[in-house]
């Protein structure tokens, strides 16, 4: 079992001193996500939906606009849920919903240009409040610490494709 640093340890290691036992991934990932989202917070609080409006903005924005369905599946968000996000999205005029040409009944969520600069400008302040967040370690550990994140959750992502990323977010942020 790995421990859980404390202010201080033991050995009298502070805060900024690795301890002498492996640190508890799970406690170091909360600490980091909690971080996160609150900075993240912050730096979206004018997209609807917060920081999940703007993973929305993300996927639509990169590439062949996804159908509603594809879309929800992508995020792991539920359908009924995404739709009200996207009524949300699409009165503030950031999205817009467009016939499917291949399939009438189907709906593709396409960006508006107003999305896009929303977007690039909320991207912009995300980016500066992960420097915040990850503000104690080198740039090339930051560089290696999203590298190894983003591939551990494709894994993830891939033997367990029905894990909701918000949801999972939300079990290990306090009450609000």
């Amino acid at each position: 079992m790995t421990a859980t640093p404390p202010l201080a340890s033991a050995s009298g290691a502070s805060a900024t001193t690795p301890p002498a036992e492996p640190v508890n991934l799970g406690w170091s990932l909360a600490m980091v996500l909690r971080s996160w989202q609150e900075h993240a917070d912050h730096a979206v609080a004018d997209v609807p939906h917060g920081t999940r409006g703007f993973h929305v903005l993300c996927v639509v924005t990169s590439g062949e606009p996804p159908t509603q369905v594809a879309l929800a599946a992508a995020l792991a968000i539920d359908r009924t849920v995404m739709t009200y996000l996207l009524d949300d999205l699409e009165s503030a005029g950031l999205v817009e919903r467009r016939a499917d040409p291949r399939d009438r009944r189907a709906r593709r969520i396409a960006p508006t240009a107003h999305g896009r600069r929303v977007l690039a400008a909320a991207r912009r302040r995300v980016q500066a409040a992960e420097e915040v967040v990850l503000g104690g370690i080198s740039p090339a550990d930051r560089a290696a610490l999203r590298e190894a994140l983003g591939a551990a959750s494709l894994a993830i992502r891939a033997a367990a494709p029905g894990t909701e990323p918000c949801l999972a977010v939300e079990s290990v942020l306090p009450s609000r």
